[in-house]
């Protein structure tokens, strides 16, 4: 299932994110939920390669129709599990969803400058995102794995001592394997493991760090991610195996920069309620079954 995107499709999107049209440019709306209905769309930040949560749709025409900026991609250019929630919410606010895809350190570094209105990105709420960042209720709960090359010989956290891991930049797996629990900001019941003593290799997105290892890469063994991430790996055919147990759990959810000219609150808890009606009439369950293969939209007990 998974496709390996070229860098140059990638970079390239990733640039025309940097100057997307979100925020409260050009309106006379006092607060970000007024200004996303009068023009009639919302921009949502997400990860172009990251299925099956978020990617690139290479098949996908873009509507002439349209009110996307040039400078953002459609809902027929993006696919996977967040792609069709930012959707619904899309729909349940009457308006269209267009989408940014800028660096994801960019993203969860708060200071959006209203280049996008919301983050739908399989964000973890942590203590530190707090300071920077609100969030909505969450809308799926996902348990962080290690995954390692199938020929590494490794079959437990013991192994992995004086190994080394990739992580994706600026990601709760990063602040994990860096031992940074305060950071992490979980509670202690979700945390099931303590990280091994490795050596952390960082690349931009922790799903670099899995097409890095099919691409035949070997100064790691393996990489910190979600367990439908590793799932989605395995079930392309990519070279890894899920290393035991989770190691944590996270609330995930949609995020608003503290800093947006306008207002964001009447939006948040707009999305709020959004995603409460789609977790009671099954909506979000019928789309955590299609795109992760099971329903991760219960909290854990």
């Amino acid at each position: 299932m998974k496709k390996l995107y070229t860098v140059l499709v990638v970079t390239m999107v990733a640039a025309l994110a940097l100057t997307a049209c979100g925020g409260g440019g050009g309106t006379t709306a006092d607060n970000l939920l007024d200004a996303v209905k009068e023009r009639g769309y919302i921009a949502v930040s997400t990860d172009p390669n990251y299925e099956p949560l978020s990617f690139l749709n290479t098949d996908g025409q873009r509507p002439a129709d349209t009110k996307c900026p040039s400078d953002l991609l459609t809902t027929a250019e993006m696919q996977g599990f967040d792609v069709d929630v930012a959707k619904a919410v899309g729909e349940g606010l009457g308006v269209e969803t267009c989408f940014a895809t800028p660096d994801w350190d960019i993203i969860t570094a708060g200071s959006w400058a209203d280049k996008w209105d919301v983050s739908i990105g399989s964000m973890t709420i942590t203590t530190a995102r707090l300071q920077i960042l609100d969030f909505s209720v969450p809308y799926y709960y996902a348990p962080a794995v290690i995954a390692v090359r199938a020929d590494a010989g490794i079959t437990s956290l013991a192994d992995l001592e004086g190994q080394a891991l990739c992580v994706g930049s600026a990601t709760t797996y990063d602040q994990w394997l860096n031992g940074d629990i305060e950071g992490l900001g979980l509670p202690e019941s979700s945390i099931f493991a303590q990280a091994p003593n490795v050596t952390v290799v960082p690349l931009p997105t922790d799903q670099e760090c899995a097409q890095a290892i099919a691409a035949g890469r070997e100064d790691f063994v393996g990489y910190v991610t979600s367990q439908t991430v590793v799932n989605a790996n395995i079930a392309a055919g990519f070279p890894v195996v899920q290393l035991g147990s989770p190691v944590y759990s996270e609330e995930l959810a949609a995020a608003f920069d503290k800093t947006s000219t306008l207002p964001t609150g009447t939006l948040r808890e707009e999305i709020s309620k959004i995603f409460t009606a789609m977790h009671s009439d099954g909506r979000l369950s019928d789309l955590s079954n299609q795109w992760l293969g099971e329903d991760l939209t219960q909290a854990p007990k």
